[in-house]
């Protein structure tokens, strides 16, 4: 349980992690709360360390007294093999970024499937989830396509552009799931797709500022689709601002970010994050990030 009077030190892992805003959410929550919590990036390329070192950085901040670690890239699969202990919903991604050092063992969370389940919810409440057309299965592709089925989509299109990786993932997931139906698909079904879809989500690199444009034609949006997307730099994507312009429903790359968050916020402190406020916030920061742009 829980205690105000404790402080925390928790820590980020990966590369290229010095610029994420997810510490900045983690202690802005903790100081609201009342709580001393501090919320250290540890950047791999930075401290030029390999990825395998993860095992090793976990034993350093348990003897450092940190109280957990987010994971990311690239190591959300390599830190498994040195967890004592690993959520049913992990095990199944393969992939865990939130490990919380309890009595001495370390206890791995996936909350990129939860952060955006809780995004649809709370961001999209009612959607339509007979079928749902997934571009991208790639990392945060899994987890999205996980946190979907979880949600109730009853028809789940994953579109590759690996159709071996796109078959291995619905494979996989239909295992999980038994009473719905996942469909490796090709972009070129695409039209057909989105005349049979209640929603798109998409989870690719294209929207990001290293990567702009959109991943498909636009045409294929009608105002009543819903539409997702993961990627939150920029917060309003060329997709998201053309679906939104079209009269569909959006949901924009940022509530999977804070959802991730609050997620990993609850598991470190045993406290309920206030979501809303967390969002509030991290709207600010990409704010700020694009005036200094």
């Amino acid at each position: 349980m829980s205690n105000r009077t404790e402080s925390y030190l928790v820590g980020l892992v990966g590369d290229g992690v010095m610029p994420s805003l997810t510490p900045h959410m983690h202690e802005r929550e903790g100081d609201v709360q009342g709580l001393r919590y501090l919320y250290r990036p540890i950047d791999l390329l930075e401290i030029k360390e390999p990825a395998e070192s993860v095992g090793d950085l976990l034993k350093s901040a348990r003897s450092l007294g940190f109280n957990g670690l987010n994971i990311t890239h690239p190591c959300k699969q390599l830190v498994l093999q040195h967890l004592d202990e690993v959520s049913q919903d992990a095990r199944r991604l393969g992939a865990v970024n939130t490990v919380v050092i309890e009595d001495g063992r370390f206890v791995g969370h996936n909350t990129d499937f939860s952060g955006f389940a809780a995004a649809l919810a709370s961001g999209l409440p009612g959607a339509g989830l007979d079928r749902v057309v997934q571009l991208g299965a790639g990392g945060a592709g899994s987890a999205v396509a996980y946190a979907l089925l979880t949600a109730g989509v009853r028809q789940l299109d994953l579109v590759d552009m690996d159709p071996a990786r796109g078959a291995a993932r619905a494979a996989q997931l239909a295992g999980f799931f038994p009473d719905r139906t996942v469909t490796a698909r090709t972009t070129a079904e695409l039209p057909q797709l989105m005349l049979l879809a209640d929603g798109l989500v998409h989870c690719t690199p294209v929207g990001m500022a290293a990567h702009p444009g959109v991943p498909l034609d636009l045409d294929l949006l009608e105002p009543r689709h819903w539409v997702a997307d993961i990627v939150y730099r920029p917060i309003d994507t060329e997709l998201v601002l053309a679906a939104r312009a079209k009269g569909c429903e959006v949901l924009d790359g940022g509530r999977m970010a804070v959802g991730q968050a609050a997620d990993a916020f609850r598991i470190f402190t045993g406290l309920e994050p206030d979501a809303g406020r967390m969002r509030s916030h991290f709207l600010e920061l990409v704010a700020a990030e694009e005036v200094a742009a």
